[in-house]
């Protein structure tokens, strides 16, 4: 069984900041794409940042400058370090990954780890 384990979520000042963790675990040949997203309430979920298995990085507009994403892939994490955090970044956040496992290449999702800006 393959899952995707996120931790880090919290409660956070404007301006302050939060690293989110995610790791795949199970049986896994290759992991290609990692990535997050998130999701505030009533709204669709986005994609904050994704990085590919060469490390190249993609990033929303609104993310830009204050997050960076980050894999280890020896062991199959993905990092999204926030810094600048702002209350228009309250969701939660939800990691993703493409990957191939005995399942065959598949979409996984985490649970989702909350993220609340507020003073």
């Amino acid at each position: 069984q393959v899952q995707l384990v996120e931790s880090g979520g919290g409660l956070v000042q404007p301006g302050g900041s939060l690293r989110l963790s995610c790791a795949a675990s199970g049986t896994l040949f290759s992991i290609y794409d990692m990535g997050w997203y998130r999701q505030a309430p009533g709204k669709q979920r986005d994609l904050v940042a994704a990085i590919t298995s060469g490390g190249t990085t993609n990033y929303a507009d609104s993310v830009k400058g204050r997050f960076t994403i980050s894999r280890d892939n020896s062991k199959n994490t993905v990092y999204l370090q926030m810094n600048s955090l702002k209350p228009e970044d309250t969701a939660v956040y939800y990691c993703n990954s493409y990957l191939n496992s005995p399942f065959g290449p598949k979409n996984y999702w985490g649970q989702g780890t909350q993220v609340t800006v507020s003073s």
